[in-house]
């Protein structure tokens, strides 16, 4: 890791309705229970929502032009998605975290402007993803 990166790391686990199929966002969430209509979720019972990112890690993520690299793994598949953060993010909500292709900014919101959604992902790191039983690693990385 250079000096310029910020980590977080972030574990969260597999749901049996687990769909990943939303064209335009991606979320992880500390809720436990799934139901089918929640089709942006990877992954549940995760132990950090956005509010409770380190607050110099959030300071960073609202920097104008941050870039934010999103890597998740599991069973030994890894995804990458690259993002932005914004000076507009508020970064509060106790419960869930949202990567969005869109400009779109609520206090879910993690990262804007990705280059992936829960429809891009590969279908089968998803498929692990549907295991409850499942771990699955989330690292964010700030550069810069």
């Amino acid at each position: 890791m250079s000096a310029k990166e910020t980590r977080e790391n972030i574990v969260a686990f597999g749901h049996e309705n687990i769909q990943a199929i939303h064209p335009s966002t991606l979320m992880f969430t500390r809720e436990k229970h799934l139901s089918k209509t929640g089709d942006c979720v990877a992954g549940v019972a995760a132990d950090k929502a956005v509010a409770d990112l380190n607050q110099e890690f959030k300071e960073k993520l609202k920097r104008p032009n941050a870039k934010l690299t999103i890597i998740i793994e599991a069973e030994g598949l890894t995804e990458q998605i690259d993002a932005l953060g914004s000076p507009k993010l508020i970064l509060t909500h106790p419960t869930d975290m949202v990567i969005r292709k869109s400009n779109y900014i609520c206090d879910r919101t993690l990262a804007i402007r990705a280059d992936k959604s829960a429809n891009d992902l590969p279908r089968e790191l998803v498929e692990k993803l549907k295991n409850p039983q499942q771990k699955i690693n989330i690292t964010l990385v700030l550069h810069g």
